[in-house]
């Protein structure tokens, strides 16, 4: 893992949402990657790069299911040219949504994931992202998920920091996967629609 190295033109929070960073249902390293997620978000808007909140639409009855308290987005949206939120309800934030199209309106070339969960849907988008052929940096510290439960007969329980390692040393041949997000840098990019 080395500092990243070329500026990112946007950054993609993926699912930073009140059921997975708040009371009983929070990850184990939440403030960790709330606090994380916050200082991209507001070097991002800085620097002019596009920002862009994914949301995820849970099916009923789930924690993060669409107009409850728990589906709303924990840190909060600056709308406009720049700053959006996509609505998704599959792991990959690309997936039957338009944020391909919006980053190619923007002329984004290099990006930043971040969020949750960290083997899901920001691994599953940064993989998309790499084979629409952007440039992609991964902050270590700015992603997370949770344990993954004992399995009788499999495996015992694993801890959420070695499945965080593990999704990101799975795509670290074809991304930037840097220690810190405090080494991720960022660039200006065109509003969409310019």
């Amino acid at each position: 893992m080395t500092p990243h190295a070329t500026p990112a033109q946007a950054l993609i929070v993926v699912d930073v949402q009140k059921a997975f960073v708040r009371g009983d249902g929070a990850l184990p390293d939440a403030a960790r990657l709330v606090d994380r997620t916050a200082d991209l978000i507001t070097r991002a808007r800085a620097a002019g790069a596009l920002v862009v909140h994914v949301q995820n639409d849970g099916p009923a009855g789930s924690e993060d299911e669409p107009h409850t308290p728990g589906w709303e987005l924990h840190h909060p949206v600056e709308a406009g040219p720049t700053e959006v939120v996509i609505r998704k309800t599959h792991d990959d934030a690309f997936q039957e949504t338009s944020l391909e199209a919006l980053l190619t309106a923007s002329g984004v070339e290099s990006l930043a994931v971040c969020g949750l969960m960290s083997e899901m849907c920001v691994q599953a988008t940064a993989r998309t992202a790499l084979a629409l052929d952007h440039q992609v940096v991964l902050p270590y510290d700015a992603h997370a998920t949770h344990d993954i439960p004992a399995a009788p007969g499999i495996s015992a329980a694993v801890p959420a920091a070695t499945v965080s390692r593990v999704a990101a040393w799975a795509i670290s041949q074809d991304a930037d996967v840097t220690a810190r997000a405090a080494d991720v840098t960022f660039a200006a990019t065109l509003p969409a629609g310019s």
